[in-house]
């Protein structure tokens, strides 16, 4: 189940992204993370609040929580927004796909996780899976090199942040811990937002702009939530491997929306992401179980 949710995560994020090219010329990156964070703190809030589900938070946990919070949703997405402004959505995605690689080597440096050849082996069957798959379209241009640097320390972000969450997860449900990592988010988003004049006026976006950024918010929800349970119960490394279904469904999706063509060389990136996936996360010691929700 951890597996499933970890993939379901990644193919979430794959979705996402092909939203956030649609709508990404309609709003700033710092209005468009908050708008996508406050849609997916008010789906999760109802659902916390109907199931009962608050837990007695540490007053000292609060303030933690919030600043990944921060981090994980509002400096990731502002800096990974700002990214897809000046890069390609394909180079985008191919440095996203060190993010497994990023919280490997993070968790190990901090004791969190054994670095095993297995591990090691999968993760870079997956990025040369990613790689692949983009071909040309990733390698190829030259869209500046600060659009390729935000996104890069986006990934890092992200990858810091799955590691550093599982302490909290330990000690609380995953669902009231993203509902409290949204709202820290949404708080910290408003100050670059009102510095893009977010508030200075209603949004204007077009009718398919609503429609992306209601897709983005709640599938975020519902993403976030399914990425903190699979944290709680496996290791970093083997949720965040599973992002590497991103652009594998950027691309198919692109195939059956829009009419693209799949290569054999796409084919072959997507294959070497299955392997790739199978090796990172074949035996190893799981962690004890959590809270269920």
């Amino acid at each position: 189940m951890p597996i499933a949710a970890a993939a379901g995560t990644g193919i979430q994020v794959g979705l996402a992204i092909v939203a956030t090219r649609y709508v990404i010329d309609q709003a700033g990156p710092a209005s468009l993370a908050l708008w996508r964070y406050a849609i997916g703190a008010l789906c999760l809030l109802p659902i916390v609040s109907a199931l009962r589900a608050w837990p007695r938070f540490r007053a000292a946990d609060l303030l933690p929580i919030a600043f990944l919070g921060m981090v994980q949703f509002g400096l990731l997405i502002a800096l990974l927004n700002y990214g897809l402004k000046t890069i390609s959505s394909a180079r985008g995605a191919l440095i996203l796909a060190t993010f497994p690689l990023q919280t490997m080597l993070i968790a190990a440096t901090l004791g969190r996780e054994r670095l095993t050849t297995a591990k090691s082996v999968g993760v870079l069957l997956t990025i040369l899976g990613v790689g692949t798959a983009l071909g040309e379209k990733a390698a190829g241009g030259n869209d500046g090199w600060i659009g390729e640097a935000a996104v890069f320390v986006s990934a890092f972000c992200g990858a810091l942040c799955s590691v550093l969450y599982r302490p909290y997860l330990q000690r609380y449900p995953a669902l009231p811990v993203g509902a409290v990592a949204m709202l820290g988010s949404v708080a910290f988003l408003s100050i670059p937002a009102w510095g893009e004049g977010a508030f200075a006026a209603p949004p204007h976006f077009t009718p398919g702009g609503w429609a992306a950024i209601l897709f983005i918010g709640m599938s975020s929800a519902v993403g976030y939530f399914l990425w903190l349970w699979a944290l709680a119960r496996t290791t970093p490394t083997r949720v965040t491997v599973f992002l590497a279904l991103s652009p594998i469904t950027a691309m198919l999706l692109g195939a059956v929306l829009l009419g693209e063509a799949v290569t054999p060389m796409g084919l072959l990136g997507v294959m070497l992401v299955a392997l790739g996936l199978v090796v990172a996360t074949r035996g190893g010691p799981q962690p004890g179980p959590t809270p269920s929700v």
